[in-house]
């Protein structure tokens, strides 16, 4: 794919950057757009190397290496059965990155934070298209209630240090990800490489069927993580970037169709059957991007585009065996 290209000119002085979850998806993805930014230093370290959860060994990384940014990418993710099952570790592990990055990051004298949430974090019934100004504003999609809770707790830390200690500390809410690099476990996966493998193997197979969950008329959002990465940088060099500013596409499609698009990607050829006794989530989820518009960053990357883009990295994947499983 090459490296994203960025208009502006991003990082006017050298800078030290660290990159927590650099292994993730998103992580990956940010990882990849810096070379395009100009002079950074990049500061990354692997799961093993730093336990994120470990407060005295993050305190003391932090203290010790003095990044100039940091990126809080590292998260605990999950589709709607992952979410469903494991609340307690959703809300304690993304609860306590959230927390032990921020307030370690404000210790050892961090300028600038910027923390990724997800677009999770809005009610339920929220209008739509969603603007940041309806947080907290109604109560959140149960099925994954932990995991915005944490993501909310991050988005405040970030607001209020801002606004009594004067540090630059600030959040980005992107919508549903997707792209190279993502976690294609049979059950525990988004639903973009839980489908584009269950197509996968549905043509590997012969299949003369794929059947998705629900209804298929819920409507979502999506954005491939490399127009993400390239997002976060434009924020970087805003001089006074919103607290928390949305990052999405601006548009929507069904489960239904996108299942389709994907059959078609992957080159499906049988029928494709909807499961309405499997619960379908959030009835739509559009976010109000203006304000992310307004700063002069748009999407390049199209979900036609994007779904063969990832359909190629996961056939590479799959041949050198580094699928995401887990």
């Amino acid at each position: 794919m090459g490296h994203p290209k960025l208009i502006h000119n991003l990082f006017r002085e050298k800078v030290k950057l660290f990159i927590s979850g650099h292994r993730g998806m998103v992580g990956a993805a940010l990882v990849r757009a810096t070379p395009a930014v100009g002079e950074v230093e990049l500061l990354l370290r692997s799961r093993a190397e730093l336990d994120l959860c470990d407060q005295q060994a993050v305190f003391e990384f932090l203290g010790r290496e003095r990044p100039d940014q940091v990126i809080i990418a590292a998260a605990k993710v999950g589709g709607i059965v992952a979410n469903s099952t494991y609340p307690a570790e959703f809300v304690y592990q993304n609860l306590t990155i959230a927390a032990n990055l921020i307030h370690g990051s404000y210790q050892a004298g961090v300028r600038r934070v910027l923390f990724l949430g997800s677009s999770c974090i809005y009610p339920k019934q929220a209008p739509q298209p969603m603007p940041e100004s309806c947080l907290l504003s109604g109560p959140l999609e149960p099925t994954n209630e932990a995991y915005a809770v944490a993501k909310i707790a991050g988005l405040k830390l970030c607001q209020h240090y801002r606004a009594q200690y004067g540090v630059l500390y600030h959040s980005a809410m992107p919508t549903n990800l997707y792209g190279p690099g993502d976690n294609y476990h049979p059950e525990n996966s988004h639903v973009i490489p839980a489908l584009l493998r269950r197509f996968h193997e549905a043509k590997e197979e012969n299949a003369r069927e794929v059947v998705i969950w629900g209804t298929g008329t819920p409507r979502r959002e999506f954005l491939h993580v490399d127009d993400l990465a390239r997002a976060c940088f434009h924020l970087l060099d805003e001089e006074d970037p919103p607290d928390w500013v949305n990052v999405g596409s601006g548009s929507e499609v069904s489960i239904l169709d996108l299942a389709t698009a994907i059959g078609r990607t992957v080159g499906f050829k049988g029928d494709i059957l909807t499961d309405p006794s499997k619960p379908d989530g959030t009835p739509r989820k559009l976010m109000d991007v203006s304000r992310m518009k307004k700063t002069g960053w748009e999407p390049t990357v199209s979900l036609e585009e994007g779904l063969r883009i990832t359909y190629d990295c996961f056939l590479a994947e799959r041949a050198a065996g580094s699928v995401r499983t887990g």
